[in-house]
């Protein structure tokens, strides 16, 4: 039975992320190998249109072509609350509004991939450092920074938080003033955008204040083929 694929992101009023997620996409439709099978994309924030109206557009012209089940998949690194309840309650929405004339399946988020990591572990082996950190946003809702310590962990790595504590500079201090000097930073973000940009001109400032440091900023996951064969592998979880 064909079905029609919607990729859906938090959103951002950068345009970049939306070009890139419209990348994502293609890569995802080339791995599909299938024209009968559409590969769209939504946001839940910062659109003219809420996600359930977004989901509803897309659906209906998935019906149109004689399609009738569409398949969500959160591009979220991150279980919090925007995929445990706020994309639910949007695709209940879009349901109840479109009837019994198409299915809507919602797939695991993203982060919860395991080959997430080997992305990861890829990135890490084009640094040469002594120390990687791990800089995610970060959150203060209870419990929310226990994946990314998990993750860390995996990776060998150490972590510091662009939103909440440790941040950044505090975990550089601890680690210049326990003797390292080549230190790694990866960004756990999807795409380029404010706030790697924020984040690469913060490093800037850094070498300044840590001048005997090497430092060295990974580039956030992006599109990617290899990305699209994880979508495509949650699409059929």
């Amino acid at each position: 039975m064909p079905s029609a694929y919607l990729l859906v992101s938090h959103g951002s009023r950068d345009p970049r992320p939306a070009v890139a997620m419209q990348q994502l996409a293609e890569f995802v439709s080339q791995k599909l190998g299938n024209t009968k099978n559409p590969v769209g994309i939504a946001a839940l924030e910062l659109q003219p249109e809420p996600l359930h109206q977004q989901i509803q557009k897309f659906a209906s012209g998935a019906l149109v072509d004689g399609i009738d089940c569409l398949q969500i998949v959160p591009l979220f690194l991150l279980p919090g609350v925007h995929v445990m309840t706020d994309i639910p309650d949007q695709i209940t929405l879009a349901q109840q509004a479109l009837g019994q004339d198409i299915m809507i399946n919602l797939h695991p988020h993203l982060g919860s991939h395991p080959s997430l990591i080997t992305l990861l572990c890829e990135q890490m082996a084009t640094m040469k450092a002594e120390t990687t950190i791990l800089l995610a946003h970060g959150s203060r809702r209870p419990g929310s920074l226990k994946p990314i310590e998990t993750i860390a962990a995996k990776l060998g790595a150490v972590t510091a938080y662009w939103a909440v504590a440790p941040s950044l500079e505090s975990r550089l201090q601890d680690l210049v003033a326990a003797g390292k000097r080549e230190i790694a930073i990866l960004p756990y973000f999807l795409f380029t955008g404010g706030i790697t940009d924020a984040i690469a001109q913060s490093i800037e400032k850094l070498k300044l204040q840590f001048p005997t440091v090497t430092f060295q900023l990974a580039a956030p996951l992006g599109a990617s083929a290899e990305l699209a064969e994880i979508i495509e592998d949650l699409i059929h979880t």
